[in-house]
């Protein structure tokens, strides 16, 4: 571990590619890490399709590890609403991730089906769609450029699909969702030793939270939450969540990961349709020796259709 962190920063890239391709070999983080699902978490379950009622869509941008070169960089869009006199969910996540000289992108549909009572909401979710993986490995200062471990591909076709549930009240939410069922080999290069067992892992999310009132006019709200993730081949990897809502139109907390972060977040209401959102990861594992932290940032834009939400009543924004 000594003789990787004293590596120069000019050998980073490289090394990160490596580290990747050895890793993957089990089964190593495929999918990207988002500090944000509390307020887009269609990015981990399908069965939230259709929850904010109205169209909801959110541009996410995170920039992990900064200046650690070949570090993840991730773009995602997503987009839901409710059909059907809020009845059934739709939603899409499209999605760029970027490690290394590796390049993911990833499209996927999601459906919802919505059961309303007295209680509360409870949602059935499925999503389906492709991964294109491709690797251009021509920026590498290899010794051998020859290397067929270091051969370029394009464009790896990876159908999947997952499922998940969620339940929410006025008070309370929880989800479970197994977002990537298959596990399809990962054919990296042309190489056999290489390419063998190779597989993409299965995730597993459970989430949850309440909202509660801290004063009686609810202006102000405590929202504690939990995310634990986990990955088959990996150590488990949990999120505790203390977040503030202030008059139901600005939210600040702070999350702390098991694995190597505490995150410091905000959202504020901008308008009654733009909401904008950024969090910031203080790296804690020995990488925030060579980085200044995970930038991460989310717009989320929501508007409502007449001829197909009628006079449905949407949740706040900040109702999950």
């Amino acid at each position: 571990m000594k003789l990787f962190f004293n590596l120069n920063r000019n050998c980073l890239a490289l090394v990160v590619v490596l580290v990747f391709m050895s890793a993957i070999k089990t089964q190593a983080q495929q999918y990207p890490v988002y500090s944000q699902y509390i307020f887009n978490p269609l990015v981990i379950n399908p069965a939230v399709a259709g929850s904010h009622v109205q169209v909801s869509a959110t541009a996410m941008y995170r920039n992990q590890w900064v200046n650690f070169d070949g570090a993840p960089k991730t773009f995602s869009f997503s987009a839901h609403t409710s059909l059907l006199k809020n009845k059934i969910g739709v939603g899409m996540l499209v999605a760029n991730d970027q490690i290394g000289s590796y390049n993911n992108n990833s499209v996927f549909g999601s459906y919802a089906f919505i059961i309303r009572s007295g209680m509360g909401t409870f949602s059935m979710g499925l999503q389906a769609g492709f991964n294109l993986t491709s690797a251009d490995f021509s920026d590498l200062n290899l010794v051998d450029p020859g290397d067929a471990s270091f051969s370029t591909f394009d464009n790896k076709f990876k159908p999947n699909f997952g499922a998940g549930v969620y339940y929410s009240n006025d008070l309370f939410f929880a989800g479970f969702s197994v977002p990537f069922i298959l596990t399809n080999s990962v054919d990296l290069t042309d190489t056999e030793d290489l390419v063998n067992g190779v597989k993409e892992a299965r995730y597993y999310y459970l989430h949850g939270g309440m909202m509660l009132p801290l004063s009686r006019m609810k202006t102000v709200v405590f929202n504690p939450a939990i995310l634990v993730r986990a990955q088959e081949g990996q150590p488990l990897s949990m999120d505790l969540n203390a977040g503030f809502i202030f008059y139901d139109v600005f939210s600040v907390g702070a999350s702390y990961r098991n694995v190597d972060a505490i995150v410091t977040y905000i959202q504020l209401k901008i308008s009654d349709s733009l909401n904008f959102g950024y969090s910031y990861d203080w790296t804690s594992s020995d990488i925030n020796q060579y980085s200044a932290g995970t930038h991460e940032f989310s717009l989320n834009y929501r508007f409502r259709i007449r001829k197909i939400h009628g006079n449905v009543e949407c949740p706040s924004v900040f109702k999950f």
